[in-house]
């Protein structure tokens, strides 16, 4: 599954994560007709956070963290698990 997919699994708007055994509130919101999007999760009690735009042009798509390692934003897309409460 690719790192559009997953960010395509969050709800747009306001959701809960669990990613690492602990809880992220996560903001989605897309733009420009579902070709960029902008994801921001902030660890619940905690000091914790990921930030990043992703944009979808006719010939790549390209990841861009805020102020923090790539690595850091594809570990977060690959293992967080949505909450339902």
């Amino acid at each position: 599954m690719g790192l559009l997919d997953k960010i395509k699994q969050l709800y747009i708007g306001y959701s809960k994560v669990s990613y690492n055994g602990k809880k992220y509130g996560v903001t989605r919101i897309d733009f420009n007709q579902g070709k960029s999007f902008k994801v921001y999760a902030e660890e619940l009690g905690g000091t914790d956070f990921i930030s990043l735009n992703y944009y979808v042009t006719s010939s790549s798509e390209k990841l861009k963290p805020c102020e923090m390692p790539n690595e850091k934003v594809v570990h977060f897309l690959n293992n967080f698990k949505v909450l339902n409460d």
